[in-house]
């Protein structure tokens, strides 16, 4: 959920999902959909779903480092401040997978297959709203 510019009602809508890390439990085949969607993106025929909230843990699948000059528009000042950064696609515990900016100490220990767990911090401010969500750091062993 790193993102691209969205309005302000539409964040509002996608607030469970950016908070408590909340999918949607598909009524038809049990797929967890993240963020959660109006049709099953695993059966594609279910419209019903049952809230289920992560577990925030998950290991890296893949990651990249982003420099300033590839950062998104609502990055850039951040990008401006610390340089580059890394972004991780994470595999979810339950299924899902996701991409985020991973904080916190890092060093050399960034690597596929290592445990991270989610944190909620700022994302950025936008229409003069500072939009929150989840991140990840490295999880303790």
């Amino acid at each position: 959920m790193v993102g691209a510019h969205i309005s302000v009602p539409m964040y509002q809508r996608s607030l469970d999902s950016r908070y408590r890390m909340a999918a949607g439990k598909c009524a038809v085949c049990g797929g967890l959909n993240f963020p959660p969607k109006g049709v099953c993106r695993h059966c594609r025929r279910g419209t019903v779903f049952t809230q289920t909230v992560l577990s925030g843990q998950g290991t890296i699948h893949s990651f990249t480092v982003i420099s300033g000059a590839g950062a998104p528009p609502e990055f850039s000042s951040d990008a401006k401040c610390r340089g580059s950064y890394p972004v991780v696609w994470v595999d979810l515990a339950e299924g899902p997978r996701v991409i985020g900016q991973l904080v916190g100490p890092y060093g050399g220990e960034l690597r596929i297959g290592a445990r991270v767990e989610t944190v909620f911090r700022r994302l950025y401010t936008e229409e003069g709203v500072i939009r929150y969500g989840f991140k990840f750091c490295l999880a303790e062993d």
